[in-house]
């Protein structure tokens, strides 16, 4: 009987070592097409986590399914491809809100990477603006 313990805990102590320098993996992001959506960009607010579809809450990017004239569907072409960049970046967290969901079923919620506000950031570079509680034109 001692035999058994002294091999469980061995097990145990191994299993521990092993996983001391497991780190979380960390998504890819691609852009989203008609293949299943589990870890891609939609548009310039709005992206698939491990299959949920989340809505950046504190922004509004143009729109490119479908723009309402050139330069927003430019400026919406460029907002989807940052975004991308900066989730591929490295890991971020996801911080919800008041309202867990939108009309449309999309979690609202706050990306940070540290104490950065990653919609900030694309309001910074001039492909999205702040939300202001309702969608205003681009074109």
């Amino acid at each position: 009987m001692r035999f058994v313990v002294y091999c469980m805990m061995f097990v145990g102590m191994v299993l521990a070592w092993s996983n001391l320098g497991a780190t979380e993996a960390i998504p890819r992001f691609s852009i989203c097409g008609d293949e299943r959506r589990v870890n891609c960009v939609v548009d310039g607010d709005t992206f698939w986590m491990d299959g949920v579809k989340i809505r950046i809450a504190d922004i509004d990017a143009p729109e490119i399914h479908p723009a309402r004239c050139a330069g927003e569907q430019d400026l919406g072409d460029a907002a989807t491809l940052r975004l991308q960049d900066l989730l591929n970046d490295g890991p971020f967290e996801l911080r919800a809100i008041d309202r867990d969901e939108d009309q449309y079923g999309r979690k609202l919620r706050l990306i940070e990477r540290g104490d950065q506000s990653i919609g900030e950031e694309l309001v910074k570079e001039g492909v999205a603006r702040r939300w202001e509680g309702r969608r205003r034109p681009w074109c």
